[in-house]
């Protein structure tokens, strides 16, 4: 595996091996060089100092925090929601029935004050605290209940997209799959209004990191029977410590201090600004005329050019983080010629990732020829320790052989025009353009290059109107699991078209056991069916997190996948 040492050994000690939740969204928009940061041993604001009560320190009389977005989140539907820029926000309007802590990388009491959990690990009995909604209603377990059906209904238009996070619950599946009629046979019940019973499948060390996740998060009974409800920031009632208060499609968000949150005490923001502008150059003047506090991953977008500039001029605010993410391109292999693995395997093999990272990206990633990132838990120590990345090489020669032959098998002398998708990013538009360019050189392939706005983009891909298409994903939960199981067939997050049985029994037989070591290895043969046998995907690099955060931000937490919480933030007087 072509790594940095001394890189791979800073990622190792500083990333927590255990039950976290990165509640990003895990498609990522940002661009190539940004994701988010990790979760630390002790926990650090983004400027990498450790964060704390305020003590001596005297606040700032204003306490709104001023960010940017780089795309609009395409909605604030936590069933519908599948990308950084949507968890961002969704993370300050709700709470799950638990959150993570970032200083101990485990999860934490929410809504959820305390659980019991029973001896065989299948059954979860969580009391909720005296939580009450936006508008004044009580939280109940029946907003639990009410949300996990809406995400598992099948006849939802459209489907949600994380579903399958779900189906750690008994029948869940089934009952998404249809195989099962009444929503009551499946494992999560209302016992009372504070008591919310869960009956899992099988037991699942991580369940409750997933519990802070999005797609379980609580909604209000008015959302029934107005499907619209999170287009309208008047119509989003909503239990966290932050409401939307002003939303202007394109331009700008605004989420207010919410009075009513539970732990409303432990707020000192009044209000975070987040702009909607998807220039880099733009975000980063902004921060340098002092009308931004924070700038970068894996809300924004510092240009790929800047990065050493901007770590040597301002290195007390520059910040950088290896974190639990891959940067991608994956295939539509349902489309001729794609669905040769040849042809795709010939494309993988003449991108030069070091070539790319030294001279386009310029963030310090890691080169990666897997899936499952550095940092990943496995059955003794990392994952990626154990089962080594190297499942195939960059090799023109071998890929100008493949190429022909692929060609052949389909009838064809040479590869038509390809098509490569990405969303609107001056960092994913080099990389598509580096990257192109490889191709040419190397196979004599003609690429076209095409930009689409975020949200286009994410249903063009949902829907396999691509040919090939960027893409990111970082970690829901620290689990070779939340990497793989999106690739199962008919997956809600599987753009690729893949549908192999074999995978599929490879996943499900991971899901229901406990063994560890056993695991594992089912991980590593699912891992190398989608790189090394089919190559539904070419993985590039492994991601880092880069950000400048003015010295006064205190209190922004980022978990070990790279997912920034906003909610404790503070400023000091400056």
């Amino acid at each position: 595996m072509k790594k940095s040492k001394s890189l791979l050994l800073m990622i190792a000690i500083v990333l927590v091996i255990g039950t976290v939740l990165a509640g990003c969204g895990s498609n990522n928009a940002n661009n190539g060089n940004n994701a988010a940061a990790t979760n630390n041993a002790t926990a650090t604001d983004n400027a990498g100092t450790n964060t704390g009560n305020t003590g001596d320190e005297k606040l700032a009389a204003d306490q709104t925090l001023r960010v940017n977005l780089s795309a609009e989140p395409p909605t604030f539907d936590p069933a519908q929601a599948q990308d950084s820029q949507a968890n961002t926000v969704l993370k300050t309007m709700y709470e799950g029935l638990t959150r993570m802590n970032d200083e101990t990388g485990q999860a934490e009491p929410g809504i959820a004050e305390k659980w019991d959990v029973s001896a065989d690990g299948l059954v979860y009995t969580f009391h909720l605290r005296d939580a009450v909604w936006s508008n004044g209603d009580p939280v109940e377990a029946a907003d639990f209940v009410r949300a996990w059906k809406i995400v598992l209904d099948p006849n939802t238009d459209p489907t949600a997209p994380y579903a399958y996070q779900l189906y750690y619950l008994k029948n869940a599946e089934e009952y998404y799959t249809k195989k099962v009629t009444d929503f009551n046979e499946v494992g999560v019940k209302a016992v009372d209004a504070k008591t919310l019973e869960v009956t899992l499948k099988a037991p699942t060390p991580y369940f409750l990191g997933l519990l802070s996740f999005y797609t379980y998060y609580p909604v209000h009974k008015s959302v029934e029977g107005n499907p619209k409800w999170a287009t309208n920031k008047d119509t989003m009632i909503t239990n966290g410590a932050f409401t939307l208060t002003e939303w202007t499609t394109g331009q700008s968000l605004q989420v207010t201090k919410n009075e009513k949150y539970w732990d409303a005490a432990s707020i000192k923001l009044s209000k975070i600004d987040f702009s909607l502008v998807n220039s880099g150059a733009t975000e980063l003047l902004s921060y340098k005329n002092g009308e931004l506090d924070r700038a970068g991953a894996p809300h924004g977008e510092i240009p790929q050019e800047q990065l050493p500039i901007v770590q040597k001029e301002l290195p007390n605010e520059f910040n950088r983080k290896g974190i639990a993410a891959v940067y991608y391109y994956e295939f539509n292999i349902t489309e001729k010629p794609f669905d040769n693995a040849k042809i795709r395997k010939a494309l993988a093999m003449t991108v030069n990732r070091q070539a790319l990272i030294d001279n386009v990206t310029l963030g310090g990633q890691l080169p990666a020829y897997g899936f499952v990132p550095p940092g990943i838990a496995g059955a003794d120590g990392e994952y990626r320790n154990a089962i080594k990345d190297n499942y195939f090489t960059e090799d023109t020669e071998a890929a100008k052989k493949l190429l022909a032959e692929g060609l052949a098998e389909e009838g064809l002398t040479e590869l038509p025009p390809v098509e490569l998708t990405y969303n609107t990013s001056e960092g994913h538009k080099k990389i598509a353009l580096a990257v192109a360019d490889m191709w040419k050189n190397a196979l004599g392939i003609t690429v076209n290059t095409v930009n689409q706005e975020w949200a286009v983009f994410i249903d063009n891909r949902q829907n396999q109107n691509f040919q090939v298409a960027r893409a990111g994903w970082t970690a829901d939960y620290n689990d070779p699991m939340t990497f793989l199981d999106m690739f199962v067939t008919d997956g809600g997050n599987n753009d690729t078209g893949y549908a192999n049985p074999e995978y599929d029994k490879l996943i499900a037989d991971a899901k229901a056991s406990s063994d560890l070591a056993a695991r594992q290895e089912m991980f590593a043969k699912a891992e190398k069916m989608i790189i090394q046998d089919d190559m539904i995907v070419i993985p590039f690099y492994y991601y880092t997190n880069n950000s400048l955060t003015k010295d006064y931000l205190k209190g922004v937490t980022l978990d070990f996948s790279g997912a920034i919480d906003f909610t404790r933030a503070y400023l000091l007087e400056h």
